[in-house]
């Protein structure tokens, strides 16, 4: 049914949700699992430090997958990400994306919960939201 699952991650509570509920999926499935983490373009914290962050998330994504039994692979980018889920998607091979409805705190949470909107409305495969 779903031979890829792309699951957009910040390291939240939420997201991690999101992750779980994925990985779950994918298992059931038998499908491979792309983690993806976007750099947001628009920070301004020293670029050194969130490449690091985003290893790290994407790291313990890839923990839980050989936990779980599933195959896990990891995208970390510089991009938006509200603007560029859809080509995110499409250039993962992904036919179901997972995400969470809302990401960090603050105003980084205020950012997540578009980027869930703007995959509703721009990815061209089904989108799960995770509450």
């Amino acid at each position: 049914m779903f031979d890829t699952i792309m699951i957009p991650t910040d390291g939240s509570d939420y997201s991690r949700k999101a992750e779980d509920m994925a990985l779950s999926l994918a298992k059931k499935l038998g499908s491979k699992v792309v983690a993806v983490h976007i750099i947001d373009d628009k920070l301004i914290y020293p670029y050194e430090v969130l490449e690091d962050e985003g290893k790290a998330i994407l790291k313990k994504v890839q923990e839980k997958g050989q936990e779980n039994g599933v195959e896990v692979h990891e995208i970390l980018i510089v991009g938006s990400p509200t603007h560029d889920m859809a080509k995110i998607t499409e250039k993962a091979g992904a036919d179901l994306v997972v995400i969470a409805t809302h990401g960090k705190t603050g105003l980084e949470k205020i950012l997540m919960g578009s980027v869930a909107e703007n995959a509703l409305k721009k990815v061209h495969v089904p989108v799960l939201l995770v509450k």
